[in-house]
């Protein structure tokens, strides 16, 4: 608790970043007319960006997260539930919020049911749910290819590639027996090229887009796009409160010209909404690196 009494509010946290107050999201430049989005994970940080950003577009969403509290840990929002009410009173689509571990199976299907029940059949799927965290929490340590605990390795696996992947397994059949849906599958800068530390994670990310390609060609005939993106690091508000930054990144937030930044979560949003939309509908089996150039290299 003493820890997080100290963490700088969330507003302070935006305006180390220089996107001050919440981003302009009254003009849609996306339309999805009433669908319903699960978001999971967006009970802060890029999650919370891209339920925003949807939302904003005409959808109604589901935001999730693995428990009621998450949204404090940064000072994003006093609950999942707090959070759920004050997007509801900006208006636009209808929202709720749903709890559970991603990686258990039974906790997937009750929370996928609850967002059915509640707001009507999913037609877009956005995985961003995840990170390199280990099973008791914090970074694992070690974190290299050949001395990180298997009970780490698990977690990291089940944290991203298997909760993707059950996600997957409950939500597309329903899309693929209405003849569409969109899914956004999250990977990482850390899936295209050798890391160390952050080995497993890397993996892990890599899995989800080869998965993100496989599901792509299996609903190809179902009418169901399947993409991903991998961004480069990004301004959120753990990003911010947990490692040190390049005050030369950081002060080129405020350079609108300068692309040798780190990204604003409402960047990594914009992409997700387009590859969501009818705009991107004969985008499918793709991944989008949004890294301002960081990674550039074929494939």
């Amino acid at each position: 608790m003493a820890a997080a009494a100290i963490r700088p509010p969330f507003a302070e946290i935006c305006e180390k970043a220089a996107f001050i107050g919440e981003p302009d999201l009254t003009s849609p430049s996306f339309n999805f007319n009433g669908a319903v989005a699960l978001v999971t994970g967006s009970g802060r940080g890029l999650g919370r960006m891209i339920a925003e950003t949807l939302l904003a577009g005409g959808a109604h969403v589901a935001l999730h997260d693995i428990n009621e509290e998450a949204p404090a840990a940064f000072g994003e929002a006093e609950s999942l539930t707090a959070l759920a009410a004050e997007l509801t009173r900006r208006g636009g689509g209808k929202v709720t919020a749903v709890t559970g571990d991603i990686s258990k199976e039974d906790d997937v299907t009750a929370l996928v049911k609850k967002v059915e029940d509640t707001l009507g059949p999913v037609s877009i799927l956005v995985n961003c749910a995840g990170g390199d965290i280990a099973a008791r929490g914090g970074k694992p340590d070690p974190n290299d290819a050949l001395h990180i605990s298997l009970e780490d390795i698990h977690a990291v696996m089940n944290r991203n590639f298997i909760g993707t992947m059950l996600m997957c397994r409950a939500v597309v059949p329903g899309m693929a027996a209405r003849g569409q849906g969109a899914v956004i599958n999250f990977g990482s800068l850390n899936a295209h090229v050798g890391v160390s530390p952050e080995v497993v994670y890397g993996c892990a990310k890599a899995a989800i887009l080869h998965y993100t390609r496989c599901l792509a060609l299996e609903m190809k005939p179902k009418g169901v796009r399947v993409n991903a993106v991998s961004p480069g690091p990004t301004t959120t508000a753990r990003f911010l409160a947990t490692r040190a930054t390049d005050a030369s990144m950081m002060a080129d937030m405020n350079n609108s010209v300068s692309l040798e930044r780190y990204a604003k979560p409402v960047e990594i949003a914009n992409a997700v909404a387009f590859l969501a939309s009818d705009q991107a509908g004969f985008v499918n089996g793709q991944v989008l690196r949004v890294d301002g150039g960081m990674s550039l290299f074929p494939g």
